[in-house]
C-alpha cells in the first residue's frame, strides 16, 4: 500500500484561497468604514439644502448615495493597501509566512493573492471612473439643481415684500400649485448709477438658463424715471426677464464639467458647443486620469508587498517596514495629485502621472519576481566579496 504524499501545489492553492479571503474581508471592512465616514460628511452638505427646499427625505438619501461612487476612487486603493499591510504583517507575526517560505514559496508566490485582489480592484475602479462615477456625479448635480430651483421658488412668499438681494425687492400676490406666480411687482435698484426700475406683471415663472436663474414675467409694464426730463418712462411688454443673483439661493444651469462625463463623452466632445471646444484639453487630461488613477491600487499593493516580503523576517515586529510602506504610498499619492494639477497646464504633467503609477508598479513586480530575487542575490554576493 502506497501512502499519498503531500502535494506542495495543493498547499499553495489552499494558502492562496485562505489569504485571498482574508484580504477581501479586510478590504471590504476598511472600505465600508471609510465610506461611512465620508457618508456622514457628505450628508451634512445636503441636509440644509433638503430642509430649506422642503424636499422629501428620499431626496436626501439619493443625493448622499450619488456622491459616494466618486470617493471610492480614492477609498478602494487606500483600503486595499491597508488590508495588505495588516494581513501580511499578521501572517508574519503568526509565523505563517515563515512556514510557507520554508516550503520554498517565492516572494511572488506569496504575493499572488494580493496581486489578484489588486487586479480585481483595478477593474472595478476602471468601471467606476469610466462610467459609474461621472454618471452618478452628473445625476447628483442635476438633482441639486432641481432642488435649488424649488428652493428659489420658496424664497418668494405671498403677500409680503421679499428682499431677494440688496437692491432687489419682489412682491407676489399669490402662487399656484405648479409654481406659477401671480400679481407680481419687482423693484430693481441694483445698478446704483441708473434710476430704479419697477416692473408690474400679471403672472410669471422662475426658470433656469445658461446664464443662471431668471424670473420671466408676462403681460405687464416696466417703469423708470427719465433722468434728463424727469418724466416717467413706461414700457408695456408681453414678456420680460429679470436675472436673479446666485446668492439668492438659486443654482446656475450647469455646463457639465469634464468629471461629470463618461469616458466616451470625453473622447467625443460636442464640436458645436463653444465651451466644449474651449475645454478640449481639460477633456484630454480627464480621460488620461480615468486610465491612470486605477493603476494606483496595484501600485500601492506592490509597494507594501516589497517592504513586507523582501529581506529577512523579523517576528519581533515590522514597524519600520510598515512605516516605510505608508510613507512611500503617501509620497506617490501626493506627487500624483501634483502631476495631475500640472497636467492641466502642460503635457509634462500627463507624463509624470504615467511615470508615478507605472514605475513603482513595474519596479515592485521586478523585485518580487525570480529575476529580481537573482538580482538581489548577485548584488548581495558582490557586497560580500573581499576587496
Amino acid at each position: 500500500m502506497q501512502l499519498a504524499t503531500p502535494n506542495r501545489n495543493d498547499d499553495i492553492v489552499i494558502f492562496d484561497r485562505y489569504l485571498f479571503k482574508d484580504l477581501l474581508t479586510a478590504t471590504i471592512f476598511i472600505a465600508v468604514t471609510l465610506a461611512s465616514v465620508i457618508f456622514l460628511t457628505q450628508s451634512l452638505r445636503f441636509l440644509e439644502l433638503v430642509i430649506n427646499s422642503g424636499a422629501s427625505s428620499s431626496a436626501f438619501w439619493i443625493l448622499t448615495v450619488l456622491a459616494l461612487p466618486r470617493f471610492f476612487e480614492i477609498i478602494l486603493p487606500i483600503a486595499l493597501m491597508a488590508a495588505t499591510v495588516f494581513i501580511y504583517n499578521k501572517l508574519t507575526m503568526d509565523s505563517e509566512l515563515i512556514v510557507m517560505r520554508s516550503t520554498g514559496a517565492s516572494p511572488m508566490a506569496l504575493a499572488r493573492p494580493a496581486l489578484m485582489m489588486a487586479i480585481i480592484t483595478t477593474v472595478i475602479l476602471w468601471m467606476m471612473t469610466m462610467w459609474l462615477g461621472p454618471t452618478s456625479l452628473s445625476n447628483m448635480q442635476q438633482m441639486r439643481q432641481v432642488i435649488k430651483a424649488q428652493y428659489s421658488t420658496l424664497l418668494f412668499r405671498e403677500g409680503v415684500f421679499n428682499s431677494v438681494s440688496p437692491g432687489l425687492t419682489v412682491f407676489i400676490r399669490d402662487k399656484s400649485s405648479n409654481g406659477e406666480l401671480h400679481g407680481i411687482m419687482i423693484h430693481d435698484n441694483r445698478v446704483k448709477k441708473a434710476p430704479p426700475v419697477t416692473v408690474l406683471a400679471k403672472r410669471g415663472v422662475i426658470v433656469a438658463t445658461d446664464e443662471g436663474q431668471q424670473v420671466l414675467v408676462y403681460d405687464g409694464s416696466r417703469q423708470s424715471m427719465n433722468v434728463d426730463t424727469g418724466a416717467l418712462d413706461k414700457l408695456d411688454f408681453d414678456r420680460y426677464s429679470i436675472d436673479l443673483p446666485e446668492e439668492s439661493g438659486t443654482v446656475r444651469q450647469r455646463w457639465r464639467e469634464p468629471d461629470e462625463r463618461t469616458f466616451l463623452e470625453l473622447l467625443n466632445p460636442d464640436p458645436e458647443n463653444a465651451r466644449d471646444a474651449e475645454n478640449k484639453w481639460e477633456f484630454t487630461v480627464e480621460a488620461h486620469r480615468r486610465i491612470v488613477s486605477p493603476l494606483l491600487a496595484p501600485g500601492f499593493v506592490v509597494i507594501a508587498l516589497s517592504f513586507l516580503l523582501l529581506g529577512p523576517v523579523d517576528r519581533r515586529g515590522q514597524g519600520w517596514r510598515i512605516t516605510m510602506a505608508v510613507v512611500a504610498t503617501i509620497i506617490i499619492q501626493g506627487l500624483y495629485l501634483a502631476a495631475f494639477n500640472l497636467s492641466r497646464h502642460t503635457g509634462w504633467g500627463l507624463l509624470f502621472m504615467y511615470v508615478l503609477t507605472i514605475l513603482p508598479l513595474a519596479s515592485g513586480l521586478f523585485l518580487l519576481s525570480r529575476a529580481g530575487e537573482n538580482f538581489r542575490r548577485k548584488l548581495l554576493f558582490k557586497e560580500r566579496l573581499p576587496t
